[in-house]
């Protein structure tokens, strides 16, 4: 370890466990074909030895690596020290592999459970996990598309640590507009193709983890129509890979620059060169070209998963250590001794700004962990019933699609913005790299960015998921709601809040309505104005009705266990209900506003002229 590392990642374990068991029941996978290899003490074990991981290992080079970054020498990326040795103790471990099928590999883990390992991993050094999270994403899609012989050519260095993978879509005209691709690929025999072009934005684009990258490149074959219907998707190793596996010479693949950046400075965002010197060859995905958006969709909607996850996981450990600032600072006296110039000093903790801003990252951290369970949960059900009930497949598929956008958009946003309020929570002390949250904040600001903005995120929400399989899955979400208020209206304690909720969800639904009058008379400039505000709107009535099912949940268990219980399990349960009641307190009545907003019909962004901005140029 660098000299000096220190550790400041910090996860509340009890809160994870609460929400895997005692909240969302992760433990009936394993009542299921599927999942039947594994038990709970074993997903435990795991979430165990990755939280010890990334405390000895990861957390402490988070802060000494962003100071450093990487370093481009000689077309070669160097990774901050300490990097390689934490790559190879991550695969002797095997957690990159967890969640990938057995017969790839990996231990056919469920989702909801990797979910909790990806966010300890990507809490406690996210630009470290970024090279591990492109290297799973690529995997996949190998695995799910890749011919067979290709699969054994490059899974297995994949799955052990000696191979990486990356994405690589955005060029320097075309950030989100991969339909204007210009990278081009020319048939030479069988599968194999000429790369030439250019690709910017690629994270773990190239360095010095493993002795292969293997990057998945979207390019236009020779002749191939126009737009994303004539793109395809190409393996493009940096060294050519031979049928037996060995390495063969240097493919053409050259990074041209790495980037400069705010935050993940140790995670290297390179430009990267193919076929300059006429030397690249790509391997067709598949046995069908033109298929490249259908297979990089799937690596794009996993690594929209995996960003909210991101979000979630610097959130958390931006709290917890904003928390235990807040237990340990002297500031000011108390409230109720603010005339006596003689009164100590208390921990700030005790000052109600501090309490609310705290309870405010509190619940939104434990409401988006939730949300992330809960869509890896849908997941892993719809793989497992796939073959004994298909409606209920269909069903969970339909959750997953409808819960991804929010899941990205929702968690990467509110990532930047907890990390802000962690900072605020410190004062001036969270402003400088002594403390790690100025760190957080500058890492979150890129979650609402890469792997579409958190528009097209809305967008995707708005004209896609809420129609799929004719609005059935917008539906089944808004009848889940309608039913835990239908049960818990009237709950002592929180019954206010719950109906509170019912409110909400039928604002969000007037919305909905809204937003299809608006497609119905032509006014898709509307919809696209408005479409952020809807999805931020429905992320807002997904969180409030898990933050109740969980105060719930918690209100029953503070009760049940009477004087048996200790005061640290009190506490912890009350924890649950105070959130809940705060969220739907001081966040979600904003919705209304919004979707008064929404309905009401403003047009004064799109109506005034590009001038009226500002005379100014």
């Amino acid at each position: 370890m660098p000299e000096g590392a220190v550790n400041h990642y910090k996860a509340d374990l009890r809160a994870i466990q609460f929400t895997l068991y005692e909240h969302l029941h992760v433990e009936q996978l394993f009542a299921h074909e599927a999942f039947s290899h594994l038990s709970r003490e074993e997903c435990d074990a795991t979430i165990e030895q990755c939280l010890r991981f990334v405390n000895e290992y990861t957390g402490p080079l988070n802060g000494p690596a962003d100071r450093v970054g990487c370093v481009l020498e000689n077309g070669v990326v160097r990774t901050p020290a300490g990097f390689k040795d934490a790559w190879r103790k991550l695969y002797d471990l095997g957690f990159m592999s967890f969640a990938m099928p057995l017969d790839a590999g990996g231990f056919g883990g469920p989702h909801a459970i990797g979910v909790v390992l990806e966010e300890l991993e990507s809490g406690a050094n996210t630009a470290f996990t970024m090279y591990q999270g492109l290297t799973h994403g690529a995997a996949d899609v190998i695995e799910v598309f890749a011919l067979p012989e290709h699969k054994q050519r490059f899974l297995p260095p994949m799955m052990d640590g000696r191979f990486s993978g990356t994405m690589c879509l955005s060029e320097p005209h075309a950030g989100s507009d991969v339909g204007a691709t210009k990278t081009h690929a020319k048939h030479v025999a069988g599968n194999v193709y000429e790369i030439t072009g250019t690709k910017c934005w690629i994270s773990a684009g190239d360095h010095d983890l493993t002795e292969n990258i293997i990057h998945l490149v979207l390019a236009r074959i020779e002749g191939a129509p126009a737009g994303t219907k004539g793109l395809s998707l190409f393996i493009v190793p940096k060294v050519w890979v031979n049928d037996d596996g060995s390495l063969g010479k240097s493919n053409d693949v050259v990074t041209a620059s790495i980037e400069h950046k705010l935050g993940i400075r140790a995670s290297a965002t390179a430009v990267l060169s193919f076929g300059e010197n006429g030397g690249c060859r790509g391997i067709l995905v598949g046995r069908e070209p033109h298929m490249g958006m259908r297979q990089m969709f799937r690596m794009m909607n996993g690594a929209r998963i995996a960003v909210g996850v991101q979000g979630l996981s610097v959130a958390s450990t931006a709290y917890l250590n904003a928390l235990a600032y807040a237990r340990e600072r002297l500031q000011g006296s108390s409230a109720k001794n603010f005339k006596d110039p003689n009164a100590p000093r208390v921990p700030i903790i005790e000052h109600s700004d501090v309490r609310r801003m705290l309870l405010e990252m509190k619940a939104k951290v434990e409401g988006m962990r939730t949300l992330a369970v809960k869509l890896a949960l849908h997941f892993d059900l719809a793989h497992a019933l796939a073959k004994t009930d298909e409606a209920k497949a269909i069903y969970h598929h339909g959750q997953v699609d409808l819960l991804t956008p929010i899941v990205k958009a929702y968690c990467s946003d509110q990532a930047f913005r907890i990390a802000e309020l962690a900072i605020q929570t410190y004062g001036g002390a969270g402003y400088v790299s002594d403390h790690p949250v100025e760190q957080y904040c500058r890492d979150a600001k890129i979650f609402s960015i890469y792997e579409g903005t958190n528009h097209i995120q809305a967008l995707d929400l708005v004209a896609r998921k809420l129609q799929e399989h004719g609005g059935d899955n917008f539906r089944h979400f808004l009848r889940e709601i309608a039913e835990f208020v239908a049960a818990h209206a009237q709950q002592p304690g929180i019954g206010a809040e719950v109906r509170a909720l019912g409110d909400a969800s039928e604002a969000l639904q007037r919305a909905a309505a809204a937003l299809m009058a608006f497609f119905m008379s032509g006014k898709i400039d509307q919809v696209t104005l408005v479409a952020n505000a809807f999805l931020e709107s429905m992320a807002e009535v997904t969180i409030a009705h898990l933050l109740l099912q969980a105060a719930v949940i918690a209100d029953a268990k503070r009760q049940e266990e009477g004087e048996e219980q200790s005061q640290e399990d009190y506490d912890f349960y009350s924890g649950k209900v105070m959130a809940a009641k705060h969220f739907v307190s001081y966040v979600l009545p904003g919705l209304h506003a919004k979707i008064g907003a929404m309905i009401a019909g403003d047009r004064s962004a799109l109506d005034m002229s590009d001038g009226a901005f500002s005379t100014a140029y």
